[in-house]
């Protein structure tokens, strides 16, 4: 997280740092293709197993 986001910004104070770091962990964890989820989002890889077993 702090090569791929807190190192890439100057933050104007803490606010904008906790709006961009909560951004980005969103990001990391919803959206962001994974390796291990055959490259897909964790969001997408949860929908498409709950569309297997459902």
């Amino acid at each position: 997280m702090k090569e791929e986001c807190v190192w890439q910004y100057h933050f104007a104070g803490f606010e904008d740092a906790r709006r961009a770091v909560s951004t980005w962990m969103q990001w990391y964890n919803e959206e962001r293709p994974h390796q291990a989820l055959q490259y897909k989002s964790p969001r997408r890889y949860r929908r498409e197993q709950g569309a297997k077993v459902a």
